[in-house]
């Protein structure tokens, strides 16, 4: 893996204020972050968080109200012609020309970039099993992510910038964009891969940057977010419940008993709590996947963690 002192992506102090009639909305709030060549860095918030709104600041989309970021050791402003063909770049929502063809999209692209391997596009789109013979206003939501996702790899640009990159893709197909994404940071190139997904940025990311309320609120690898991740489990017994039965069990917390049913927050695996009911007839077992909002909450909602910062980090990654 490169060198990691160097970084790809630098903001510093960045901030975005919109008004809105005689309201002003702090889309983000000084932004302070690193991305390091080489890797798979996840921006991670639910919607409405700010993950766009960065996104367009450093592609000179839209101009900071404050602060200033810098690309591939260049201004994110002055220098935004040029960081536009040294980076690949997958919107959160893709407009194209619904009247062309995929193909006549990718080789207009690929006229305006210049130095494109047609083998490698080729692979691309037999490995994203995209058929680029049909006309753009034809593709499902699905398709028109894979000739996102073609037109943002065909340069093996050095930064991938992908906003919510697997919106419309199938489990399969997601697999499969995970794979590309490995082979990209094998490859010594970067990816800045923004989610509102838990589970996709830790399959694949290296670190993860938590984004609230337009504030970045901390910086982790990947290995310390699993630390708090939990699901909900829901148990439906043969007997009326007792929370008794499960009291002092390790990874449960927040139980609650309602007649033959036991409901529960259970982080890390499922033997200590299956091992505590080996005497009792389970009838359902249900689980569900915690919502970022409730991570979050949980990790950084306590005294000792609120007031975690995103910068300096070494000691941590």
């Amino acid at each position: 893996m490169a060198n990691h002192n160097t970084p790809v992506i630098q903001t510093e102090s960045l901030s975005k204020v919109y008004k809105a009639g005689k309201r002003t909305i702090q889309a983000l709030s000084n932004l302070t972050l690193s991305v390091h060549r080489g890797e798979i860095f996840g921006y991670l918030g639910p919607n409405g968080a700010g993950k766009t709104t960065t996104i367009r600041l450093m592609l000179d989309l839209i101009r900071p109200t404050n602060g200033s970021a810098t690309l591939l050791g260049m201004d994110a402003q002055k220098d935004s012609v040029e960081l536009h063909r040294r980076i690949g770049f997958l919107p959160a929502e893709l407009s194209l020309w619904k009247n062309l063809t995929g193909r006549q999209v990718i080789d207009y692209v690929a006229r305006l970039r210049g130095g494109v391997d047609w083998q490698y596009v080729n692979e691309l789109t037999e490995r994203l099993q995209f058929d680029p013979t049909l006309r753009v206003r034809s593709y499902s939501s699905g398709n028109r992510r894979k000739l996102g996702l073609l037109l943002a790899l065909m340069n093996k640009p050095e930064l991938l910038i992908l906003d919510e990159p697997t919106n419309g893709l199938d489990p399969l197909m997601q697999q499969i964009f995970n794979d590309m994404m490995r082979e990209v940071r094998a490859e010594g190139r970067t990816v800045f891969l923004s989610s509102h997904i838990l589970s996709e940025v830790q399959s694949i990311c290296d670190r993860v940057g938590i984004l609230g309320s337009g504030k970045l609120q901390a910086v982790e690898t990947v290995a310390t977010l699993r630390h708090a991740d939990f699901r909900w489990v829901t148990l439906r017994l043969h007997e009326v419940a007792n929370t008794q039965l499960l009291a002092g069990v390790p990874g449960v917390a927040d139980l609650t008993a309602d007649s033959s049913t036991l409901k529960l927050r259970l982080r890390g695996d499922f033997n200590p709590l299956l091992h505590a009911l080996k005497d009792q007839y389970v009838v359902d077992i249900k689980t569900e996947e915690a919502s970022l909002e409730e991570i979050f909450l949980s990790y950084y909602g306590n005294g000792s963690n609120a007031n975690k910062t995103a910068e300096p980090l070494k000691e941590r990654v």
